[in-house]
């Protein structure tokens, strides 16, 4: 060892043999031309590493986030629907509607049924089965996931068959009587 410095750290015990083999030879690479590995080029990689790390860790905690909303919100749906359907016990008139396509079945109360028909209740999907719930009720549930939601009429049909006579483009044609069908 040429160097005294080094030999008064070895003694001291600052330093190991191993440390002073690999600055000795790292001087001799930086003598012959070879570079050593640039301190801020290696530096500024980890910080672009870590910069990347971060982002995706805010990234999956945003997904994390999201799936713990669409749970909550979920329950919160469920809730809605087993605190506000109406009970259809005694219904023997079935209800028919369109789900996802398909022509699915409910047994409702005469009362209930006109209720449907009119838009005042409207029917909600509860797991595989479905629920009457009121018309608020499902502006609610639809406001959080409107799949949840199966019917719900925003006007009743005296409202819309209002509508259709002023859009009916024949109104001042009137039909003559003598006109057999």
């Amino acid at each position: 060892m040429a160097n005294p410095l080094q030999e008064q750290l070895l003694k001291a015990g600052l330093i190991n043999a191993n440390q002073v083999k690999k600055a000795q030879q790292e001087k001799r690479q930086h003598a012959k031309g070879g570079h050593a590995p640039d301190k801020a080029l290696a530096q500024a990689q980890q910080l672009a590493l870590a910069k990347e790390k971060a982002e995706s860790d805010r990234q999956r905690n945003r997904q994390q986030e999201e799936a713990r909303e669409r749970k909550a919100q979920s329950a919160q749906i469920r809730q809605m629907i087993e605190t506000q359907r109406l009970d259809r016990s005694g219904g023997e008139l079935p209800y028919q509607f369109v789900d996802r396509g398909k022509v699915k079945r409910i047994h409702v109360r005469a009362d209930q049924r006109d209720q449907l028909v009119k838009g005042l209740l409207s029917v909600a999907r509860f797991g595989n089965t479905y629920e009457l719930v009121t018309l608020s009720t499902a502006e609610k549930i639809a406001q959080r996931d409107p799949m949840f939601v199966i019917t719900a009429k925003a006007q009743p049909e005296s409202e819309s068959a209002g509508s259709a006579e002023l859009d009916d483009p024949y109104a001042d044609h009137p039909v003559p009587d003598d006109l057999l069908w």
